[in-house]
């Protein structure tokens, strides 16, 4: 699919290719120059370049590696074979080994991740571990104890980044031969960055008619709330049923803020505390649940229930 995804297509090949802060890209080139690739831990948000990196690390440094990903291969089977199996033999090219585990953070606490401890240790004079999580707090202690852990933070740098992005997107649609209007592009961005998977996929999906104008901003504008508002207040579980099915294409993370400003000064001040946990619960449950939809709707519901509004 590399010819047909653009976020794979157009994959930074080299850290210097890659959109993140000074402090970061300067850590990762430091590895480069001096040849060598420690465990590491990388931690961030969704779609923000952690994958890549460590990809564009062990091609630079020019090791041998494969991917292996904790959401699909989360049992200690994987570890008992695959990962040994790999581990355990001789590069081909003479150097270090790396085993690249992304969505470590799904891998299971009480059993692969244990064992993954001893793992590190066992293959430590011919393999490295790099891992990836959204949330590094579901990684267990002695993994964090015996990597390096790289925290993708990118608030201070943020206005920088998104600009430099934006260049990056430009040049991508140049070369599909993509007709746009910059605001349109810039609107996309704003939404959904940091997460730049999240754009491009996007941007692909608006391309199809080799046209990103104004047309697609309806799409691309911010959650309503007013009508979700008024169903929760009277009770009406069909309307907010409605609400999300039609509002489910925006950013959850962004549904979810949405929620707690809308609704802030709509309950009783008693009901607030509520609100915020209920809040909280769900949008950490939307990490790993397997349908978005049950779970906001679900939110919504208790929200419902639990709440009083004014």
């Amino acid at each position: 699919m590399s010819h047909i995804l653009w976020v794979e297509k157009y994959r930074p090949k080299t850290i210097e290719e890659c959109i993140l802060p000074d402090g970061i890209k300067a850590t990762f080139q430091e590895y480069v120059n001096r040849k060598e690739i420690p465990n590491l831990l990388l931690a961030g948000s969704a779609g923000v370049g952690k994958t890549t990196i460590a990809k564009a690390l062990c091609e630079e440094v020019g090791c041998d590696y494969i991917m292996i990903n904790g959401s699909d291969e989360s049992g200690i089977d994987v570890l008992r074979n695959k990962i040994k199996n790999y581990a355990s033999s001789m590069s081909l090219s003479g150097g270090r080994k790396v085993v690249i585990i992304d969505e470590a953070d799904y891998l299971n606490p009480n059993s692969t991740q244990p064992a993954m401890r001893g793992a590190i240790e066992e293959f430590a004079s011919n393999c490295s571990f790099i891992f990836t999580c959204n949330f590094k707090n579901r990684i267990i202690d002695p993994i964090h104890s015996r990597c390096t852990v790289v925290d993708f933070k990118i608030n201070g740098s943020k206005q920088k980044m998104a600009a430099a992005f934006f260049k990056r997107v430009e040049w991508i649609l140049e070369q599909e031969g993509v007709t746009y209007d910059k605001q349109v592009v810039a609107a996309v961005i704003t939404k959904h960055f940091p997460d730049n998977r999240r754009v491009l996929n996007e941007l692909q999906r608006y391309s199809v008619s080799g046209t990103i104008d104004k047309g697609i901003l309806a799409s691309v504008s911010d959650v309503q709330l007013s009508e979700l508002v008024s169903s929760l207040m009277n009770k009406d579980f069909a309307s907010c049923r409605k609400w999300v099915t039609n509002n489910l294409d925006n950013d959850v993370a962004r549904i979810f803020r949405n929620i707690y400003d809308g609704l802030y000064e709509k309950l009783k001040p008693n009901s607030v505390p509520q609100m915020v946990l209920i809040l909280a619960k769900y949008q950490y449950q939307s990490a790993f649940v397997a349908d978005h939809e049950i779970n906001l709707i679900a939110c919504l519901t208790e929200i419902m229930v639990e709440c009083e509004f004014k």
